[in-house]
């Protein structure tokens, strides 16, 4: 047990990681066996479709075949990096999102035996998609695992981690190569197998416990502040936090960071909120055509401005919400029933009310989440890069 330990557990374990490190590397190492076991049938599958099995295949065609089909999953790989920041602000609904990405390219190299004679495009396919996912994976080892370790051990934690996947990973080929054997049936096996590495893979990233705030997260908080008087504790947080968005997807119902015509219908709509938010460096707005609550930034706008404006975005969404105005984003209409728009009078006293009660809790929200171990300093709410700028007389 001591020589396994030295394998698959960082030093000091478990004192010197977090709680969370072993359900992670359990959902980690039982994905990782249904990859590799995936690995098996997926492969055949290719070797089959390529024409490996038959005498009367060209051992140079099928060569460049293969080269061509490693080579496109290369260039997906390197056009997707430059997503760079994303990674960090969203990476467990990026990881989910790469592991599903993942079963897409695998379902794909399947079809490949239905279809040997469309093998290089959808060979080709399925490698875009496999690499686009590897970099994906990739991307979001090292911050799930910096939240694993405890004073300078990440290296450590690092290697201790992939170790146990590729443990796994190698068991999963071993119980696949016995399966395959038997000549089961390839899809039903496949899909049982996809179904594991995806429930797998879900139960993983819930697990992770992360200290910064995303937008997920923050939502989160907020809302139970707002309601409660309460911050979610870190573990509670996490486990809220829905990993399911797409992370390129449209914002909504609150956008941060936006541009000012998307915010606003027109001028007046901009002066008539403006006097609320002159000592502000940012302009919270409700834009009914849309259905979705904008927080513009001015061109001086800090850290804590940021997440102040994302606070009072959420704060002025709660306000309409219990005014019954907002009942759901970008859709006015529920069966029968219409609902009720606020007039630009009714904006403004919103907006004004919403500032006062932003007055009055930004502090002690702050303070709480700080109690509960958020990392307030260091937000990744990926603020859009539109600024405002000040008038000048």
């Amino acid at each position: 047990m001591s020589f396994i330990r030295s394998y698959v557990v960082p030093e000091g374990f478990p004192d010197s990681v977090s709680p969370s490190y072993v359900p992670y590397m359990t959902w980690r190492a039982l994905k990782h066996f249904f990859g590799g076991a995936m690995g098996v049938f997926t492969t055949q599958a290719l070797l089959h479709s390529v024409g490996v099995s038959k005498s009367q295949a060209m051992p140079g065609a099928v060569a460049i075949n293969w080269i061509i089909k490693d080579g496109s999953g290369r260039i997906g790989k390197m056009l997707f990096s430059r997503q760079g920041k994303k990674f960090d602000y969203d990476l467990k609904q990026l990881r989910l999102s790469g592991d599903l990405l993942m079963e897409l390219g695998a379902a794909v190299e399947l079809a490949t035996t239905a279809v040997p004679h469309l093998f290089l495009p959808l060979a080709c396919a399925a490698n875009v998609a496999k690499n686009v996912a590897a970099v994906t994976s990739t991307s979001t080892r090292t911050p799930i695992y910096k939240a694993f370790a405890k004073g300078e051990n990440i290296g450590d934690v690092t290697a201790k981690g992939e170790c146990v996947g590729n443990v796994a990973d190698l068991l999963g080929t071993g119980f696949s190569i016995i399966m395959a054997k038997r000549n089961p049936s390839l899809f039903t096996t496949f899909a049982l197998l996809s179904c594991g590495y995806l429930f797998s893979s879900y139960r993983e990233v819930k697990s992770v416990v992360l200290h910064t705030l995303n937008r997920a997260r923050f939502t989160v908080a907020v809302e139970s502040f707002l309601k409660t008087g309460s911050v979610p504790t870190l573990q509670e947080g996490n486990m809220m936090e829905t990993v399911f968005n797409i992370p390129w997807c449209k914002d909504g119902p609150v956008v941060l960071g936006s541009r000012f015509k998307e915010a606003f219908q027109d001028a007046n709509s901009f002066y008539d909120v403006k006097p609320v938010f002159e000592k502000e460096r940012y302009v919270v707005a409700y834009n009914p055509l849309k259905g979705n609550i904008y927080a513009v930034l001015k061109d001086k706008a800090k850290s804590d401005d940021i997440l102040k404006a994302a606070f009072h975005a959420h704060v002025l969404l709660y306000v309409l919400r219990s005014a019954k105005h907002i009942q759901v984003s970008n859709e006015y209409t529920r069966g029968d029933r219409v609902t009720p728009l606020p007039t630009s009078v009714d904006l403004q006293a919103h907006v004004a009310e919403s500032y006062n009660m932003v007055s009055a809790l930004y502090e002690p929200f702050k303070s709480k989440a700080k109690e509960q171990g958020w990392v307030m300093s260091d937000s990744l709410l990926n603020p859009g890069r539109a600024r405002i700028c000040e008038q000048v007389r």
